[in-house]
């Protein structure tokens, strides 16, 4: 099947959000070092990105590897305890896994931590999660024609398709150098943002030679020597898993919660998004192209830590702590309000105090800019 044509296929191809095994401290930027330069036969840009879009994976299975160093504060922990989901908590340090895939209705993750693992798998229209820490496990069945996990954590493909969708006007395409990764040669793509106005200095994509799959996605901010963000398959093998690596079984004595199969709660409890609610209406929408763009949401139920809004009764679990930093944030105003600040090397948020959220790839000054207009 063609990867770009398939999203179920994008999200589990490139190793981008996942895992909960932290490798020993700062050492693990050693896991992502290339090797020697293969000698590779000459490809331009275009030539690759038809690689890409014509490619085609029937299954898969590798180790995965994930570094974020996107200079968050703890509230990048605390968002996972708040939901009660550990893949929620992704946004630092550096994390493994364990991915399968053979097909879009037949996927696993396994994450694995000094403590224990969790296994997210789908078999058919059957999802199972399972943590070994709290000897708990849930299923659902997903409804009939859902293509993908719900909430599953991505994987070095949809963070290419991501980055691929900018494609446009405002992205410089160029090649980059050869490179060996989890022991294949490799191109590299290299996307380059056009508007000086955007946090991001370039995107690399490590497209495997043979197989034309993305094994490895950096993501550089302006003025930085290292990735901001990476992810990058350490082994990986192109034959498709055996059936029963997407078989669950409960281990001995494991509890079982069963969900509705209705598709009107998420994996966590949650209710999910309302699909008659579009994305572009009242409550969400986009403001520029491109790299620059700024995602205006207006909040619901719930204002900022403290704001009138804000739920006092609250008893998600880490709810309180993660109010506790928001309301820590930096205070900002001027002519557009005001309200706090969260800020990280690749992006930055407004939260106002009248209810907005505006977030992009872009300086507090062109958020400012937005939340005047």
């Amino acid at each position: 099947m063609p990867i770009l044509k398939n999203r179920a296929v994008l999200r589990w191809l490139v190793p981008v959000t996942a895992g909960v095994a932290v490798i020993g401290g700062g050492a693990a930027v050693g896991t992502f070092a290339a090797g020697a330069e293969p000698a590779l036969p000459p490809r331009t840009a275009a030539e690759l990105l038809n690689d890409l879009r014509t490619s085609r994976l029937d299954g898969l299975s590798g180790t995965v590897v994930q570094r974020a160093d996107l200079g968050l504060p703890p509230i990048a922990d605390l968002a996972g305890a708040a939901s009660g989901n550990e893949l929620a908590s992704l946004l630092t340090g550096t994390h493994t896994l364990r991915v399968w895939y053979a097909g879009p209705d037949r996927q696993r993750l396994a994450l694995v931590d000094t403590l224990g693992e969790q296994d997210l798998l789908r078999n058919g229209r059957d999802v199972w999660t399972w943590n070994s820490r709290t000897n708990t496990a849930s299923h659902r069945a997903l409804p009939a024609g859902e293509a993908s996990l719900p909430s599953a954590p991505a994987t070095p493909v949809d963070a290419a398709d991501r980055a691929l969708a900018a494609i446009d006007p405002t992205t410089a395409v160029t090649v980059g150098r050869s490179a060996r990764v989890a022991g294949r040669d490799a191109y590299e793509l290299i996307l380059s943002p056009r508007d000086t106005g955007s946090l991001v200095h370039e995107v690399r994509i490590a497209l495997d030679a043979k197989e034309h799959v993305p094994l490895r996605f950096e993501v550089l901010a302006d003025s930085a020597d290292r990735p901001a963000f990476e992810v990058a398959f350490t082994q990986v093998d192109f034959r498709t898993p055996d059936a029963d690596q997407f078989r669950f079984n409960p281990p001995p004595g494991v509890k079982v919660t069963e969900a509705q199969a209705t598709g009107e709660r998420g994996p966590a409890g949650k209710h999910l998004p309302d699909p008659d609610r579009r994305p572009d209406g009242r409550d969400v929408r986009t403001v520029g192209t491109g790299w620059t763009t700024v995602v205006v949401a207006r909040l619901d139920a719930t204002g900022l830590a403290g704001g009138p809004k804000a739920d006092a009764k609250s008893t998600a679990p880490g709810a309180d702590a993660v109010a506790q930093v928001l309301g820590g944030l930096p205070k900002v105003s001027g002519d557009w309000g005001s309200g706090r600040l969260l800020t990280g090397k690749l992006f930055n948020v407004l939260l106002t105090d009248d209810g907005r959220v505006l977030a992009g790839l872009v300086t507090p000054e062109r958020l400012y800019q937005v939340a005047k207009g």
